[in-house]
Formats: C-alpha cells, sequence, structure tokens
C-alpha cells in the first residue's frame, strides 16, 4: 500500500478510537516505523510500504489505539532539546516541566559553581538540562526505582553528560550523607487519588503509577520532602517542585515559614512551579 493511503488509513482508525491529535500520532509512528522524518513522509507519497513495514506498523497502531502512548512505543520524547530515552519504568517529560528549569536558571547562573541536587529523577530529564545549561555546576539526582535510574542513566551516557551528574538510589533526600545544596529540584508525585478520574486514561493506565499519585490529597510526597530539603539546603538555598493548582494552596501552607514563596503559572495560566528559600539564619 502507497505511503499515502497508509497514512490516511493510520489517521482515520486513531480518530476512530478517539486518539488525541490523530494526524501527529500516525506520522509520529510511521515515521518510527520506517526511520525517516516528517519530510519524506510527503515527499514520497507512492512510496510502497514492505510487509515488513506494514506489519511492524500496524503493531505500533494498534499499540496507540489500546491507549500506549506513542513515547512509550517509539521509546524516545523531546525535552528542553533533548532527545531522551523513555519506558514505562519513567514518567514522561512534559512540556510544562520546562518552566522549572527556566525558575531555576534564573538564579542558579549568578552562582559560579552551583550545588544541585535532583530528588525523583526519573528519566533525569531535569537534571540533565541543567548539566546541559550549566556546565560549572555540581548535579546530583535521586531516584527510589532502580528501573528508572537505570534509565536516567542511559540518557546521560547518550548525552555525553555521565561525568557530569551524580545518581543516587535512595527516597527523596535519604543517604545523602552531609551534603549540602544551593538548590534543589523535583517534579514529585503530586496528584491526589481522589483526582483519579480527572486524569488521562493513558497516564493513569500506562505510566508509572509511584510518580504520578503522591496519596490522598495529593501532598503526600511534598509534606515528606519540605522538612528534608529545610534540612539539606545551605541557609539562604532554594528549593523548586512542579505542582498543580489543586494543591497550590496546600504547598503553601508546607511553606509558610520559608521566605521568597513564589507560585509561578505556565502557559495556560495554571500554578506549575512553587520556588521558596530557606531562611539565611536558619
Amino acid at each position: 500500500m502507497p505511503l499515502k493511503e497508509t497514512l490516511s488509513r493510520a489517521i482515520d482508525r486513531l480518530t476512530g478510537a478517539r486518539v488525541g491529535s490523530p494526524r501527529m500520532n500516525a506520522e509520529v509512528l510511521l515515521m518510527f516505523t520506517l526511520g525517516v522524518d516528517r519530510a519524506h513522509l510527503y515527499a514520497y507519497p507512492e512510496r510502497e510500504l514492505t510487509h515488513e513495514e506494514s506489519a511492524r506498523y500496524e503493531v505500533a497502531l494498534s499499540q496507540r489505539a489500546s491507549g500506549v502512548p506513542s513515547q512509550y512505543i517509539t521509546g524516545h520524547q523531546e525535552f528542553w532539546g533533548m532527545d531522551l530515552i523513555v519506558s514505562p519504568a519513567v514518567l514522561i517529560p512534559r512540556p510544562e516541566t520546562e518552566h522549572v528549569i527556566e525558575t531555576v536558571l534564573a538564579l542558579a547562573r549568578k552562582i559560579t559553581t552551583p550545588r544541585i541536587v535532583d530528588v525523583g529523577t526519573g528519566s533525569g530529564c531535569l537534571a540533565l538540562a541543567l548539566a546541559k545549561e550549566l556546565p560549572h555546576a555540581e548535579i546530583h539526582a535521586t531516584e527510589i526505582s532502580a528501573a528508572a535510574l537505570e534509565i536516567a542513566r542511559a540518557n546521560a551516557g547518550r548525552l555525553q553528560l555521565s561525568g557530569r551528574v551524580h545518581f543516587h538510589e535512595t527516597d527523596l533526600l535519604q543517604n545523602l550523607g552531609s551534603e549540602s545544596f544551593d538548590f534543589i529540584v523535583s517534579n514529585p508525585p503530586y496528584v491526589g487519588e481522589s483526582e483519579e478520574d480527572t486524569v488521562q486514561l493513558e497516564v493513569r493506565k500506562c505510566e508509572p503509577r509511584s510518580a504520578v499519585f503522591a496519596g490522598p490529597t495529593g501532598l503526600e510526597v511534598i509534606a515528606r520532602l519540605v522538612p528534608q530539603a529545610h534540612t539539606t539546603l545551605k541557609p539562604g538555598g532554594w528549593l523548586f517542585m512542579e505542582i498543580s493548582g489543586t494543591i497550590a494552596s496546600g504547598v503553601r501552607e508546607l511553606l509558610s515559614e520559608w521566605d521568597d514563596l513564589l507560585v509561578t503559572n505556565d502557559l495556560q495560566g495554571i500554578p506549575r512551579v512553587v520556588s521558596a528559600r530557606k531562611p539565611a539564619g536558619k
């Protein structure tokens, strides 16, 4: 079957399966199957797919129609200009998480050699983006999941940043000894179990539950992280976390004794990043 007809049928199929952005998904999966770029899809509409190519594309479409995210099918996701490996062991990096990087860089670039730790690194997206942007920073990353940590280390290797990030298999900030940091960053689980019905089905079905849901209210992990961060930060050090509008007021309460508390909205006006400074005298 010609490429043009193959793509058209795939779009119709994904539309019927109520997959969001069906054309984009059909194109991404076809580019992945054929090992070509988007320009190729439209430059050679009469190209005939081989039987093997058609079979592989059928498998990919079936997975996507059943709710598997395209990123888990292709094994890749772009974040901060980096091509990251992803698997069902890690949360898929999202564009809104880049707001965390923007907020951190505004302050971290003022320090010659900042010490930074990314808590719950997952794919490594935050730690690696900061390593990319801050060549003189000392960066650590923690992760409780051994499988996720393997992905993060693989991404560091692919991006030639292995020597820049120190990975630790641990829960939040435990077992870091006497380490102290200028900045702590995190995209922690922050969805409450009471909100589960509002979360996209494919997220509930495919992404690691422990990376999405924090507990009944969504504040449980952050409530543990805040006091650990207070202990681990240098006086005057900063904590940055991705959050949602649902928990913004609760996070404010948890950080009520910190200085310079600020909640930054994303492009949709939703509270997305909280930043707070540990009081200098404490």
